[in-house]
């Protein structure tokens, strides 16, 4: 089965005073990257929220928002009296000193630094192991959205190898007359040849060993049906994270149809060969997204 890097999760819920929303998404992504936005009173745990979506996840780009409200403010304030009074005091020094009046000081005190902050509090241990199983079950159900994406994702590549597979069979027969045609030329050469009484026959027949073998793909389709076979059995694997496996396994099977394109020689067999690597662009593009 094939899981894709695409996927989404929500969750909301009440913890005692606070109403609570969790939203995961994901896209694909080379390496794990987690982007957080966090409430003041989850910044304490945010490597243990990092670690816990790292293990559910595994890979792709992340982006988990939570949200907490309590009381209907989802920011409650704080004022610093004893800083507001120190404040004022020196205001009014300032005032005196400079002959100013010392009306309506209320809105300059309230911008100053630190005399309105939000509240600085966070969860106890209690609350945050409620919140920590509503962020795993928020994974599990971006987990279940990317098996579903997947399922398509999985059934288009599938394809795409079978049709590889198939292409490669097509070759045989008319690798076959190739091979025939091939070598009826070069005993037509040969026989000219050996007329000349400077011909070397030992050199010549190396040549022709050298030639016949240059332009032998036989291998290569070999090769190439037994990468499809690997690639088409490592999809029914359960293994959750296989995408970059599969990645390294489309390169060796885009060797082999290179390297037979480049030895055939006959326009048939390089049609079989342009399909088959539109094919496999299809395939690498789908599997950019595979977890």
């Amino acid at each position: 089965m094939l899981y894709s890097m695409t996927g989404f999760g929500r969750i909301e819920f009440q913890l005692d005073e606070f109403t609570c929303s969790i939203e995961l998404r994901s896209l694909n992504g080379k390496q794990m990257e987690i982007n957080a936005k966090l409430p003041g009173l989850l910044k304490s745990y945010e490597i243990q929220i990092r670690n816990q979506i790292q293990q559910h996840l595994l890979r792709g780009s992340i982006d988990i928002t939570i949200f907490i409200k309590q009381y209907g403010s989802s920011k409650p304030l704080s004022v610093n009296l004893e800083l507001a009074h120190y404040y004022h005091q020196a205001m009014i020094k300032i005032a005196d000193e400079l002959e100013l009046e010392k009306k309506d000081l209320l809105p300059t005190l309230m911008r100053l630094p630190e005399i309105v902050s939000t509240s600085t509090e966070t969860l106890n241990e209690i609350q945050w192991k409620q919140l920590s199983e509503k962020i795993n079950e928020t994974c599990i159900l971006l987990n279940l959205h990317r098996q579903t994406e997947g399922i398509m994702l999985e059934k288009h590549i599938r394809s795409n190898i079978e049709k590889i597979a198939t292409y490669n069979l097509e070759v045989n027969p008319l690798e076959n007359k190739r091979m025939q045609k091939l070598r009826e030329k070069l005993s037509t050469l040969m026989s000219d040849f050996s007329q000349s009484n400077q011909l070397d026959k030992n050199r010549l027949e190396q040549e022709v060993i050298y030639y016949v073998e240059r332009f032998d793909i036989a291998e290569e389709k070999n090769r190439l049906q037994h990468h499809c076979e690997y690639f088409l059995n490592m999809l029914d694997e359960q293994e959750t994270l296989k995408g970059k496996k599969l990645g390294f396994l489309l390169q060796e099977i885009g060797r082999e149809i290179n390297t037979m394109g480049s030895k055939a020689n006959d326009v048939d067999i390089q049609k079989l060969v342009v399909a088959m690597k539109d094919e496999l662009e299809q395939a690498k593009e789908q599997l950019l997204n595979a977890l």
